[in-house]
């Protein structure tokens, strides 16, 4: 009989070992970048706009706290953000600026970088004008201010605030006869771009003087504030130290251009500006969402300024509720795996974006900021589909949980958004109503105007499309916010209050990554190869115990050896015992 083989296990056991190895392999291998997903949510780091700080922070604490996904951000400002996102080292994954690259009419060379990128909105708002001014002592909270009279401030035209040109806008103040403090950016800063591409597209011709004083042919829009040696402008780094220097006890008279949420968190007013339908109104939430329906956008998604915006329709909109300095800021996102980005960081930057662009959008108004409308959202859900690495799961508008939209997809803010006062209307009147962070605190009548402003005031003024607002003024939400309660420290000149904005970055954890199709093969390949190592000689003890043996080798030209029979010596020269067995040989 032809005896079995025993070598079919051994082959088995090698196929499988094989095969293990084989897709251990493939699950390790690299996935063309358009299909893979992020396997766990790995930590990523960003830099740039501190215009758009307080709610990136905010964002940043809450997907941690809800999440795990561990993000930071350094607000060092847009162009140390620009710059950082293109250094090959520079680890960072993303940027947030005010403007992008390659900005047309800037003063600054400021090339678009090799590695490959897109733009998304990532939220909107109003640069607003903080001031600080006293009359009789007591804080005044109603100023306003034309587009002309700002410009000129912030050129060194005008230089006290007892000025004829301040005072016809404010016919209900007695202003004091005390300097204007022109408080600027001395850091590269997409705040700083907001507000001088107003001023270059509204007032360029003061503006081009101004610059000629500093001896430049042309300013332009520029990220960099000029500053004439031993003028009265005080140059701070970063939107902290320029709210906090104006929140100061000595710095009366200041005044500086900053992201609305500074001055709601300072509790500091901020002035009125005159809009295109000749009412003086200040960045609110309603008001910035109805100025940026003027603003014209880059839709051709094959341009590289995709998503950018031209804002002169804003700057312009003649709706009485609009806020002129309205816009948006872009946060910078990589669209391919280069300069350190790998497919778990999209993962977790693909999610971030996802979340501010919806849900995050929730806070804004809360933070001092405008929910970005429906078609925003939308270009900015596609871009987050660039990123990879991002799960593009449950990325679409119709899961999208934004304060803003409507079963139209109309811009409910703006739909709703309230009208002015009457007395916010130029003319002899003036609300004495407070703004910003100081919303609550009334103006004290001074001025020749008072007495109509006053009447206006006290029961409730009337607004400009008839109906009746009352003595709040526009809402402000600085208490509700929960970064708001904080103060001044005067003596080391920075604001308590930015130290509570910023503080919430979640402490560095080290990354705990999923269970991994490729972890799962490695680990069978592993203990099938050990198997195969220990299996033989376990196997081959078995067989013997239990009187078993294969066939043996060497065998020659086809035959099989027999079995050798057992052969018993008797041990000679030894006596048998009575009890010992006979052996015979059988």
């Amino acid at each position: 009989m032809r005896p079995r083989r025993s070598g079919g296990w051994r082959r088995r056991i090698i196929g499988m070992v094989v095969a293990a190895a084989v897709l251990g392999g493939l699950a390790g291998a690299p996935v063309p970048s358009a299909e893979a997903i992020g396997a766990a949510h790995y930590p990523i780091a960003g830099v740039g706009s501190s215009w758009s700080a307080n709610a990136l922070q905010q964002w940043v604490r809450n997907v941690w706290d809800n999440y795990k996904w561990k993000v930071t951000y350094d607000d060092s400002g847009s162009s140390a953000g620009r710059q950082q996102f293109g250094q090959q080292n520079g680890g960072k994954d993303f940027a947030v600026s005010e403007i992008p690259y390659a900005l047309t009419n800037s003063d600054i060379v400021d090339p678009r970088p090799a590695r490959k990128f897109a733009y998304m909105p990532i939220v909107a708002g109003g640069t607003a004008l903080m001031y600080n001014l006293v009359i009789g002592g007591k804080k005044v909270t109603n100023l306003r201010l034309s587009g002309e009279v700002l410009a000129r401030i912030f050129t060194g035209d005008i230089l006290r605030w007892d000025d004829a040109a301040v005072a016809a806008d404010n016919p209900s103040l007695a202003l004091p006869a005390v300097p204007i403090i022109p408080v600027v950016r001395s850091d590269g800063s997409g705040t700083t771009a907001q507000f001088t591409s107003w001023m270059f597209t509204e007032h360029a011709a003061t503006w081009q003087a101004y610059c000629a004083k500093l001896g430049k042919s042309n300013c332009g829009i520029t990220s960099n504030y000029p500053v004439a040696t031993g003028s009265p402008f005080i140059a701070r780094s970063g939107s902290n130290s320029v709210a906090a220097y104006v929140a100061q006890t000595h710095a009366q008279g200041s005044i500086t251009y900053v992201e609305y949420s500074y001055a709601l968190n300072a509790r500091f007013p901020v002035a009125k500006i005159l809009n295109s339908a000749g009412f003086y109104n200040e960045p609110t939430a309603s008001n910035v969402a109805v100025a940026l329906m003027g603003a014209t956008i880059n839709e051709d998604a094959a341009s590289p300024d995709y998503l950018t915006q031209q804002l002169d329709g804003v700057y312009r909109n003649a709706d009485a509720r609009s806020y002129p300095l309205s816009s948006y800021s872009y946060m910078i996102v990589p669209t391919a795996l280069e300069y350190g980005f790998t497919e778990d960081k999209g993962l977790t930057l693909a999610d971030f974006t996802n979340y501010f662009l919806c849900e995050g959008q929730q806070q804004a108004e809360v933070l001092g900021y405008s929910p970005l409308p429906i078609n925003l959202v939308q270009a900015g859900l596609n871009q987050v589909k660039k990123i990879p690495g991002g799960d593009p799961t449950n990325k679409d508008i119709a899961q999208c949980n934004n304060p803003t939209f409507s079963p139209d997809g109309s811009n409910k803010l703006a739909a709703t958004a309230p009208q002015p006062q009457a007395c916010d209307k130029i003319g002899p009147a003036q609300c004495a109503t407070g703004t910003g962070g100081s919303k609550d605190t009334a103006t004290a009548v001074s001025g020749p105007g008072g007495a109509a402003a006053a009447a206006a005031t006290a029961t409730g003024a009337t607004q400009a499309d008839g109906t009746t607002a009352g003595t709040a003024g526009a809402t402000s939400t600085a208490d509700a916010s929960g970064a708001a309660s904080g103060g001044l420290d005067a003596i080391a000149g920075e604001s308590t209050v930015a130290a509570t904005v910023v503080a919430g970055i979640p402490v560095q954890l080290a990354a705990n990554p999923a269970v991994t199709l490729s972890g799962i093969a490695t680990v069978l390949a592993s203990t099938l190869a050990l198997v195969m190592i220990l299996a033989p000689p376990f196997i081959s003890r078995s067989r013997r115990l239990v009187g078993v043996r294969g066939p043996r080798r060497g065998l020659r030209r086809g035959r099989v050896r027999s079995r050798m029979p057992r052969i018993h010596l008797s041990l000679r020269g030894r006596p048998r015992s009575s009890d010992s067995p006979v052996t015979d040989g059988s």
